[in-house]
């Protein structure tokens, strides 16, 4: 297939794969990347034996996509930069987004996800590629590979049920940030004035180890946003945003594995109560997903 044939073949298809790599990177800049990347290696490889160019495309695209996250994971302090904003002005690749009645929103839980399952879900239930050729690319067995989408299509049907993910998520962000500057009166801002802070035993003695001469210490139970507000004045170092029990919270997860969540209710983009959690068991059962 000579090259300009070639050329006219792969942008036929190049909407197609903008709109698979820009779902799996949620960056336009990265996508537009992906898909240049995936042109020069179709024009290096050839594709005289290639029976099916678009899905042929679309798996190149997809591993791709798959090496781009994997080594966001090894970069956690450089999360995707270029998140369609809802003010933006529409775009062909912002209206295929669109298209998808699900938004901005969506991102959040599909950065939530570990590679290989957003692969499988995003390929699978938006461009019904077969999952025995998700598994080729993820290096799974089929069967694995439908695991897969089966954890990531839970995942966001919690988000559908949940529309304000990227509000909370705001607040949370908020919150994390007047902590760690010791802003009282930001904390002020994010918390209702009755809100309540609860911890369990092993919080407690933990947040006790770790506290500083004259810190407040944290106890099981606290009322109001001044005793709130003083409880995490200048702590929370290393806490990160999470999705927690279907909604966003934080955690704090040195190395990947979570050691306490932080639980919040938030109403009218105030939050009205914390709950920190740091038993073991019942860590396990909630799965904290930190976010990016």
């Amino acid at each position: 297939m000579d090259e300009e044939f070639l050329a006219k073949q792969f942008e036929q298809h190049r909407k197609r794969l903008a709109a698979v790599a820009l779902r799996m990177l949620g960056s336009h800049a990265e996508a537009e990347d992906a898909v240049q990347e995936a042109w020069l290696r179709v024009s290096r490889a050839g594709t005289d034996e290639v029976s099916n160019l678009g899905g042929w495309l679309t798996t190149v695209v997809g591993r791709i996509c798959l090496d781009v996250l994997r080594s966001r994971r090894s970069r956690p302090e450089s999360p995707a930069e270029d998140l369609p904003e809802p003010s933006e002005g529409p775009t062909p690749e912002t209206e295929a987004v669109m298209a998808d009645s699900v938004g901005l929103a969506l991102f959040v839980v599909l950065d939530a996800l570990e590679p290989a399952e957003r692969l499988a879900f995003v390929l699978h239930d938006m461009f019904a590629v077969p999952f025995d050729d998700i598994a080729a690319i993820v290096g799974r067995s089929p069967s694995a590979t439908r695991q897969l989408a089966s954890r990531a299509r839970r995942r966001v049907r919690r988000e559908r049920s949940e529309p304000d993910l990227v509000a909370q998520r705001e607040v949370v962000d908020a919150f994390l940030r007047a902590a760690r500057e010791g802003d009282f009166e930001g904390l002020l801002t994010v918390l209702d004035p009755d809100v309540v802070l609860r911890a369990d035993q092993r919080a407690v003695d933990a947040a006790a180890r770790a506290r500083k001469a004259g810190a407040p210490a944290l106890t099981t139970e606290s009322r109001g946003a001044e005793l709130v507000a003083r409880a995490f004045q200048g702590g929370a170092k290393l806490a990160r945003p999470a999705l927690v029990a279907d909604a966003i919270g934080a955690a704090y997860a040195p190395r990947g594995k979570a050691h306490s969540v932080f639980l919040m209710t938030i109403r009218a983009g105030r939050i009205t109560e914390i709950e920190v959690i740091a038993e073991r068991d019942h860590l396990t059962e909630l799965d904290p997903v930190v976010l990016d």
